[in-house]
């Protein structure tokens, strides 16, 4: 018997990129049976999936505030997690609000979930992303992450850096997931909560496999680098996040926000922000 898949996506505002989810989701050559979304204080997201998606889609919406101006990125993960689940989900697939899936994402997803063995801890699928380009003349162009292996469609790799795992888009098992504990809800807003759950899948045994045919494409919109508009969410983020695993996360971003004037160690090698505000390029 087949597995019944739920694609997951948290949103707040974005709905353009959401809608063109719903049409890659539409594309799919195996549908998923049930589409959670979830809001991060923005109940418009109904509206929108409305009027995109089929009239016969199983979706399941859910809903929690923002907290203090952060996103919890972290507990709306679970959410939808929790919300697929009951709606009766095996396996679980995240995508980023921005993310297109290829054709081929969720049925790519679900064949190598099912072919994983019942034993020997939990497994957790990624697949690549492409970041399109800005508007501009001409087509846009993607651009592939660098630090990601690009496998051919029909390959999967196991990949031994955990820290290599992204939200943008996986999969995993709810049993898996349910045995990892979902997402740590004590990182709120921006940054870490995703390299927390690759640590705990490596203290677990598990493994990290990136599956090729299960592409997405990352749909633009103008970023900050370093993301100065995340500053203060990164450095509580790390902090919380070296508390728990004895390492910083996100160095090259902490240490360009020093350079910036933006954050600095204390006297007790905790990050903290010096309210400095800058405004880099846009880029």
């Amino acid at each position: 018997m087949t597995a019944s898949v739920a694609v997951v996506t948290i949103a707040r505002g974005r709905h353009e990129h959401l809608a063109g989810q719903v049409a890659g989701l539409r594309r799919q050559t195996r549908s998923a049976e049930h589409y959670v979304v979830v809001s991060m204080g923005d109940p418009a997201l109904a509206d929108v999936v409305a009027a995109h998606a089929p009239a016969e889609w199983d979706v399941h919406h859910a809903g929690l505030p923002v907290r203090d101006g952060r996103l919890p990125l972290a507990a709306a993960r679970n959410l939808g997690a929790a919300t697929a689940i009951d709606a009766g989900a095996e396996h679980l697939v995240f995508l980023d609000v921005d993310c297109v899936p290829d054709r081929t994402l969720v049925e790519r997803y679900a064949a190598v979930l099912t072919a994983q063995p019942g034993s020997g801890g939990p497994v957790v699928l990624c697949g690549g992303v492409a970041y399109e380009s800005a508007p501009g003349p001409g087509p846009r162009r993607l651009r592939h992450h660098p630090a990601r292996p690009a496998l051919a469609p029909d390959r999967v790799e196991v990949v031994d850096d955990v820290t290599l795992f992204w939200s943008l888009s996986f999969a995993v098992s709810a049993r898996d997931l349910t045995s990892l504990g979902g997402f740590d809800e004590a990182y709120v807003g921006y940054g870490a909560e995703d390299t927390d759950v690759g640590q705990r899948l490596r203290r677990a045994g598990g493994r990290l496999l990136f599956v090729g045919g299960a592409g997405a494409v990352h749909q633009y919109h103008p970023t900050q680098d370093p993301p100065v508009q995340h500053v203060a969410d990164i450095v509580t983020n790390a902090n919380t996040f070296a508390d728990r695993w004895g390492w910083w996360p996100m160095q090259d971003w902490l240490e360009r926000f020093r350079e910036l004037g933006l954050a600095d160690r204390g006297l007790d090698g905790r990050w903290v922000t010096t309210g400095r505000r800058v405004d880099p390029p846009v880029g």
